[in-house]
C-alpha cells in the first residue's frame, strides 16, 4: 500500500482547508505528491493556460508527503505533474479536494475541481473529486474524510488501472448524522443568475453575479441533489462523452446524410 502514488489537487487554494482534509486521505493509502493552485481557482472546469508562463514552487517536503503551488488552473496542475513532475512514475489515484462546497447537479460542468479529476481520468487513472456541502472556510470536514477514506479504499482494492472518475459529494453534518451512501445520477437543473451593477469612486460601473440552482425534478430519488438533501453521501460516475444519443436518433430524420 506504501508503495501507492496519489495526487492531490484542487480548485480552492493549495492553503485550503479543503486541502489538507484531502491530504489526510491520500496519506491513508500512500506516498502523496501534491499540486494545486496557489489562488482559488473555483468555476474553472476544463481551462488551461495558454498565453501566460506559469510558475511551480515548492512549500512542503516530509517523508511521504512532496507538496507544490502553481500558478495554474486545477486542469494545469494535473497536467503539470502526469507530463512533468511525475512523468516517469505511475500515479495509481488522482484526488481533486475537498471542495468547499457541493458539486452536484449541473455544477460538474462548472467546477474546478471535477475538471481536474476528469482530466485525472484522460491519462487512464482511476480519478474522484470529492466535496462538502458547505462553503465556509472553515467547514468541518471530519465526515469527508472518513467517506473519502472509505471510497477511495474501496476504488483502489479494484486493482485495476482503468479511467474511472467519480463525483462524490457529502453532506453537511458529523460523520455519526451521516445516513449512508448512495449511488445516484446527476440531478437535471439550472442555474439561474442575476447581475448587481455598482458603480466605482469614479463612476465607472461593474457587476456582481450571484443566482439560485432551480431543480427541475425535485420529487426525483434517484439524484445526487435528493441523496444531500436527505443526508446521504452522493456518488456519480462521471463520463465526458456529451453526445446526446436521444437526439442523435431523431435528427436522422431532421438531418439527411
Amino acid at each position: 500500500m506504501n508503495k501507492r502514488l496519489i495526487l492531490v489537487t484542487n480548485d480552492d487554494g493549495v492553503a485550503s482547508r479543503g486541502m489538507e482534509a484531502a491530504i489526510e486521505v491520500a496519506r491513508t493509502y500512500g506516498r502523496t505528491v501534491v499540486v494545486a493552485p496557489e489562488t482559488m481557482q473555483s468555476g474553472m472546469s476544463q481551462a488551461i493556460t495558454m498565453y501566460n508562463p506559469l510558475f511551480l514552487r515548492q512549500v512542503r517536503k516530509e517523508e511521504g508527503l512532496e507538496m507544490y503551488s502553481f500558478s495554474g488552473t486545477p486542469v494545469d496542475c494535473v497536467k503539470m505533474a502526469f507530463d512533468y513532475l511525475l512523468r516517469d512514475e505511475k500515479v495509481d489515484l488522482v484526488i481533486s479536494g475537498i471542495n468547499h462546497g457541493s458539486n452536484s447537479a449541473v455544477n460538474v460542468l462548472y467546477s474546478g475541481t471535477m475538471g481536474a479529476a476528469i482530466e485525472g481520468s484522460f491519462y487512464g487513472c482511476p480519478s474522484v473529486g470529492l466535496s462538502l456541502d458547505d462553503h465556509s472556510a472553515e467547514a468541518d470536514f471530519e465526515a469527508s474524510i472518513e467517506w473519502g477514506k472509505r471510497i477511495i479504499g474501496d476504488v483502489l482494492a479494484r486493482n485495476e488501472r482503468l479511467p474511472l472518475c467519480l463525483n462524490v459529494n457529502v453532506p453537511v453534518g458529523r460523520p455519526e448524522e451521516i445516513r449512508g451512501m448512495r449511488l445516484c445520477r446527476q440531478n437535471r437543473g439550472f442555474w439561474r443568475e442575476e447581475f448587481f451593477r455598482h458603480e466605482d469612486p469614479r463612476g465607472r460601473e461593474y457587476f456582481w453575479l450571484t443566482g439560485a440552482f432551480v431543480n427541475s425534478e425535485p420529487e426525483a430519488e434517484d439524484t445526487d441533489e435528493w441523496a444531500l438533501s436527505h443526508g446521504y453521501v452522493s456518488v456519480v460516475p462521471v463520463q465526458v462523452d456529451m453526445t446526446d444519443y436521444e437526439q442523435l436518433k431523431h435528427m436522422k430524420n431532421v438531418l439527411h446524410e
